[in-house]
């Protein structure tokens, strides 16, 4: 079966927002020259073992300008761009990608993982959409989370977990360029 993968950058102190809803903490460019190889290879890995994308409205939005025309970003852009997307959202009725095929819009999107989990085909990422993730934790759909903590601390914010929520350690990693990813498994029937 399918894995749900949710990715998340964060704070040392579990921030996944600031306050004004900003990522400023992120350090660390996805891909680029100077991309710490070894760093590289993880987020290559990742995008490499999905084939399907999960996003929320305000990610969406937040991205759908910038990500189809980013050849900056190079191989990791071309597989990001060439990804089955989902988005999930009230409002919207399309949700297009550029160029690229645009992604499908979902009313209700714990069925829809449910209904891709069911399929065959590669693991799906929850990429950011805090608010989605959180639902779809409660909804016991999420798998793994992934965190890329940055070596920064907000104090304030939206963390990545309010709430208790019992993880089983999967991964720890310490790149050159200061991230740390910290995999985890969700352990089920326990958390929120």
């Amino acid at each position: 079966m399918r894995k749900l993968i949710a990715q998340q950058w964060v704070t040392v102190d579990n921030i996944a927002a600031e306050e004004d809803g900003g990522l400023s903490f992120v350090s660390g460019e996805p891909i680029s020259e100077k991309t710490d190889p070894a760093f590289k290879a993880s987020v290559m890995a990742l995008i490499e073992s999905v084939d399907t994308m999960l996003l929320g409205a305000n990610t969406y939005v937040q991205h759908r300008d910038y990500w189809p025309h980013a050849t900056e970003q190079g191989e990791y852009g071309q597989w990001l761009n060439n990804l089955t997307k989902f988005v999930a959202s009230t409002t919207l009725h399309d949700a297009p990608w550029g160029d690229f095929p645009a992604a499908t819009v979902t009313r209700d999107p714990a069925a829809t993982v449910r209904e891709l989990k069911a399929q065959d085909g590669k693991d799906i990422w929850l990429w950011g959409s805090l608010t989605l993730m959180h639902f779809l934790l409660d909804a016991g759909l999420v798998d793994e989370v992934r965190m890329m903590v940055c070596p920064v601390s907000r104090g304030k914010g939206t963390r990545v977990f309010a709430d208790r929520q019992d993880l089983k350690p999967v991964e720890a990693t310490l790149f050159d360029n200061g991230i740390a990813l910290l995999r985890y498994g969700i352990s089920r029937g326990a958390g929120r």
